[in-house]
């Protein structure tokens, strides 16, 4: 069964997309939003960016700017 089927038909209310952070995932994730995009789903990411307990002095640019981007208010 193809997952826009699965989603509809069993009324799945949230698709968690949990993949890696390399262009290939990102890709992946785009391509699998826009496949279950024509369903009311809500479709999410997992976080991407600086582990817990991570030392800033070894991140590379393109993980700062996503946990910049991800970030949310306490």
């Amino acid at each position: 069964m193809s997952l826009p089927k699965r989603v509809k038909e069993q009324k799945i209310s949230e698709v968690i997309l949990a993949m890696s952070a390399t262009v290939d995932g990102q890709t992946t994730a785009h391509y699998v939003a826009d496949c279950i995009s024509i369903t009311e789903t809500r479709i999410t990411r997992l976080a991407h960016g600086v582990p817990v307990g991570g030392e800033l002095d070894y991140l590379d640019d393109g993980t700062l700017s996503t946990a910049l981007k991800s970030r949310r208010n306490l």
